[in-house]
């Protein structure tokens, strides 16, 4: 029979992973979903219906409100690590999840601190300052940032899960 310590830990595990797999989810449809469509609305709407400096910002929106839970689900996640140091799985493993949480969580900080408010800052400026060789420069770092988000919480979330299972 299952001890109350046992069902909270059960509990645990299923929000963390609840948590993370809906954090990648959400990454991954507005990668693939979101983007697209709002940067080509034509291919939906016709011709004439947005400028790329009006879906910037929309697409700008979205991550404002996106880093919110950005922050919060990286957060919970990196705590709930250290919380399970002590745990009886094997250290290297331990090990990775910390790391994996550490450079998530580094990343997301930097996303939501950095280059979020240089795209929003640029596009307060105006159109201009969004076709500048250093905003390009930015974005394309921020989207390199994102990727790598992606990655250290996809490769968590399997390390995570395979160790679970014991």
């Amino acid at each position: 029979m299952r001890t109350v310590n046992q069902k909270k830990r059960k509990i645990m595990k299923s929000v963390y992973f609840l948590l993370l797999g809906a954090l990648i989810g959400t990454e991954l449809a507005l990668g693939a979903l979101v983007a697209p469509t709002i940067f080509y609305p034509q291919s939906v709407l016709g011709d004439g219906v947005l400028t790329h400096f009006q879906s910037g910002k929309l697409m700008a929106t979205i991550f404002v409100k996106f880093n919110y839970a950005l922050l919060a689900v990286s957060v919970l996640i990196a705590l709930c690590e250290l919380a399970s140091f002590k745990s009886s799985v094997k250290f290297a493993v331990k090990f990775s999840a910390n790391m994996l949480c550490a450079i998530n969580l580094a990343l997301a900080l930097s996303f939501v601190f950095y280059f979020t408010p240089f795209v929003m800052d640029a596009q307060a400026a105006g159109e201009a300052a969004t076709q500048t060789a250093e905003f390009a420069q930015m974005h394309a770092a921020s989207e390199w940032t994102m990727k790598l988000m992606l990655f250290a919480q996809l490769a968590l979330f399997f390390i995570k899960f395979k160790t679970a299972e014991k």
